[in-house]
């Protein structure tokens, strides 16, 4: 959806939108050399004249980075879907097929064209909504290539742009924290909060936010350190298996009882002068359904029930 997009990102989109011609979006592949779009229209990749490979970008998971850069992060792990589950197995094939093209391009050193598009329901929902439909495509212009195509993580770095960049670990960590990745069986399970049949405290809701957090990140093999006792601006510190520290995290939760938060006065002050600090926010802590959201400070009025100090 439209909301859950980088404005800047939204903002190329619609100019992009704007200024072509009103085509369907099966019209704007077929236009770009896929002479059996009609066929494919579920398709999210496809091979084009010349051997050109056209690939979808969700744009609710594309990621800005230093220099406003654009990234974004293909999961290699064709049986789950990002926003968590099992896939059905047309939708495994229809992964399957898209990774084979992407990793055509990468193995021979090219670049590949796509189409930008959003959706008209929540990216985690687009496999299992039986309604999502697509909100916007267009063509983007700009040439993407496969950066770095990683098996063991099971991830792989698609860059908008020219060869030679590629996002740092904190900003790769961060893009993993949107939840635009699919998670390991075992982290997804355990970063399930418990249903709880009475209203908690502000206190629980804070320790699950907190526990949630600490087993996401965990789970992905980075080490997650609770400071929450040092006053120091921030919760949690993400560091790599090397000591590296990638994200300075102070961490919210809400629900249904404890709708909005604030930052502490310390909190705000870090959130000025440390580069890594991000606002993570995890809705539903204490419920079945708890999901987070990070924010860079410049973000952190967009986050749902962020209350500025008075």
């Amino acid at each position: 959806m439209d909301k859950e997009v980088e404005p800047h990102v939204l903002a190329v989109i619609d100019e992009m939108r704007l200024s072509g011609p009103r085509l369907t979006p099966v019209e704007i592949v077929a236009k770009m050399g896929v002479f059996d779009a009609r066929d494919k229209p579920f398709d999210h990749a496809w091979l084009a004249t010349g051997d050109n490979v056209i690939a979808t970008i969700w744009a609710e998971h594309v990621n800005v980075g230093a220099g406003g850069r654009w990234f974004y992060l293909e999961s290699l792990d064709t049986q789950h879907r990002a926003g968590g589950g099992t896939r059905a197995p047309n939708q495994a094939q229809r992964a399957k097929d898209r990774l084979a093209l992407l990793k055509r391009t990468f193995d021979a050193g090219q670049g590949f064209r796509t189409v930008l598009q959003t959706n008209r329901v929540a990216i985690a929902e687009l496999e299992i909504n039986k309604g999502a439909k697509v909100s916007t495509r267009v063509r983007d212009d700009a040439e993407w290539h496969v950066a770095t195509w990683e098996l063991e993580q099971k991830l792989a770095v698609l860059v908008r742009g020219p060869r030679g960049w590629v996002p740092d670990e904190a900003e790769v960590q961060a893009a993993k924290a949107r939840g635009s990745v699919a998670q390991p069986e075992e982290e997804a399970a355990a970063t399930a909060a418990p249903v709880v049949a009475v209203q908690s405290s502000p206190e629980q809701v804070q320790a699950a936010a907190m526990d949630y957090v600490l087993r996401h990140f965990k789970g992905y093999g980075y080490k997650a350190e609770d400071v929450t006792g040092q006053d120091i601006g921030y919760d949690i510190e993400v560091s790599n298996a090397k000591g590296a520290t990638l994200l300075k995290i102070a961490v919210k939760g809400t629900s249904a009882g404890t709708p909005s938060f604030q930052l502490t006065s310390e909190q705000s002050a870090c959130s000025v002068r440390e580069p890594l600090w991000r606002l993570l926010v995890v809705a539903d802590a204490v419920g079945p359904t708890a999901q987070h959201k990070i924010y860079k400070p410049s973000e952190m009025p967009q986050a749902p029930g962020f209350e500025p100090q008075a």
